[in-house]
């Protein structure tokens, strides 16, 4: 049976919500998963199985439930979706350092009213653009100083996670080598 290598996206970890790295990795490993990684403390955990998406995310959500009091939304894309995450970023090209620059997971499409809403924000140079099920981000001056991204999670309304674009690329070279 083949194996798929899944990137695991923990919503919501930081702050008050920790999910420790070394502890979640060996974790996965102890649940029959292979190759498995993390990536910083912020939620980002890579690993292959050959179970299908729904069952990984089954057996994590326990796992985390069960180890860590972990109990918010988790996002499992495979390496192909990932892939192809990066290649579809439209702002490709237009940004200088990837800090300004996020992809985020969606739960569900939002509403056309919503995009407008959050576009009205955008400052000249911002934007943002759904493409599948993911929304991408540009902030120039910092998402944390921009009202597009302040505002993007709830204006969004649905749920998602998003990762700075470092990280995106960060989680696609390990997954890479995961694959291999």
């Amino acid at each position: 049976m083949s194996e798929t290598v899944y990137i695991l996206l923990f919503r919501g970890v930081g702050g008050a919500t920790q999910l420790p790295t070394k502890a979640l990795r060996e974790a996965l490993s102890e649940a029959g998963f292979s190759n498995c990684g993390t990536y910083i403390n912020s939620g980002n955990a890579y690993l292959r199985t050959s179970l299908n998406r729904e069952s990984v995310l089954a057996k994590v959500s326990e796992l985390c439930q069960a180890r860590f009091g972990f109990a918010k939304d988790i996002y499992a894309v495979t390496l192909p979706e990932w892939r192809e995450l990066v290649s579809r970023n439209p702002f490709a090209g237009e940004f200088k350092e990837g800090r300004f620059m996020h992809a985020a997971v969606l739960g569900t499409a939002p509403a056309p009213e919503a995009i407008r809403m959050l576009k009205a924000l955008a400052t000249p140079g911002e934007g943002i653009e759904i493409v599948g099920n993911v929304a991408y981000l540009h902030t120039p001056g910092g998402f944390s100083q921009s009202r597009l991204g302040v505002k993007f999670d709830k204006g969004l309304g649905v749920a998602n996670t998003a990762r700075n674009w470092n990280t995106v690329l960060k989680l696609l070279d390990l997954t890479e080598q995961t694959a291999s």
